[in-house]
């Protein structure tokens, strides 16, 4: 596990501004009932407006007058109610405004209806993706890297979403793009093991940006699921230097586990030609079978058998 706090301040959250306004319940009705109610008053009104026709032209003229002004106004208003109607898809809320004043929301699917004189946004409620290009950013140790991450995030807050911020979407995608900076510039991309750093340690990297996106956004009423890196790399110009000391750390680690196997080796071939009294080895002769096993266990090439007919001293 590592403990080790970042070289930078990525512990740091952006302090967003308090939200002015929070989601509630819109005052909304059946859409079906207020459409039959709609259609049945037009019918009434405007068989009240030809009633009131036939009776001015027999010769009643004041009764024919309001009955056909009473019918117009009733069929106007009819049609107005009808715009009051709205439909709300699965996946989908309608933000519901009166002359400028947020009155709620609607997240109800069907055919719902709201008072006619109000503004509907629609906003999509659905789990969406991000996608973040790739960006060429400095490490903490100065390396140039390039690194790109996907979001998946949802709204939550629809009334955030459409009052606190311009385009939500863009909000969006600027903060997470932003976020993926600050957390690539924080972290070295490889380290010692003691350093958390961008490749090997992906997980808490993780965890971290969609922290920090989280609080990014919160203030536009989403609400981020998962993000992860999708590339990491070391940028063109020092790829290969920097493949090339990877590859020289790991031959330096691959010697080091060979002569550590391989001096255990020797130890316990050493051990046990003397609890068996196998042979007697002064000190020259065991440096010189130490000496020849290190260089069969150690040596990337076969080595070739020579056989010695006469002594070690002549």
């Amino acid at each position: 596990m590592t403990t080790e706090a970042p070289r930078s301040g990525t512990d740091h959250v952006v302090d967003m501004p308090e939200p002015n306004v929070r989601e509630h319940p819109a005052h909304d009705v059946s859409g079906l009932f207020a459409l039959v109610l709609s259609l049945a008053g037009s019918l009434i009104c405007l068989g009240a407006a030809v009633v009131g026709i036939v009776v001015a032209a027999s010769g009643h003229p004041a009764p024919g007058v309001v009955l056909i002004v009473v019918g117009l106004l009733g069929l106007i208003a009819s049609i107005v109610a009808l715009c009051g109607l709205t439909a709300v898809a699965p996946g989908e809320a309608r933000v519901v405004a009166l002359f400028g004043r947020y009155t709620g929301t609607i997240r109800t699917t069907g055919l719902r209806w709201v008072n006619p004189f109000t503004t509907r946004h629609k906003v999509s409620t659905r789990i969406r993706n991000h996608e973040s290009g790739v960006a060429k950013v400095n490490d903490a140790d100065g390396n140039p890297i390039e690194i790109s991450a996907v979001v998946v995030w949802q709204v939550e807050d629809t009334a955030q979403a459409v009052f606190e911020v311009d385009d939500f979407v863009e909000f969006v995608a600027i903060q997470s793009e932003t976020a993926v900076r600050h957390i690539a510039t924080s972290y070295p991309y490889d380290a010692a093991p003691e350093i958390m750093s961008l490749r090997d340690n992906a997980e808490e990297i993780t965890a971290k940006l969609s922290g920090e996106i989280a609080a990014r956004v919160a203030s536009a009423g989403v609400q981020v699921i998962e993000s992860r890196i999708t590339r990491l790399a070391y940028a063109p110009e020092i790829a290969q230097a920097m493949l090339r000391r990877q590859q020289a750390g790991a031959v330096v680690a691959a010697r080091s586990r060979i002569v550590e196997g391989a001096v255990g080796m020797v130890e316990a071939a050493l051990t046990r030609l003397d609890q068996e009294n196998i042979i007697d080895l002064d000190d020259e002769r065991k440096a010189s079978m130490v000496s020849n096993l290190l260089v069969v266990l150690c040596s990337e090439q076969s080595t070739q058998p020579v056989i010695n007919a006469g002594s070690l001293y002549t």
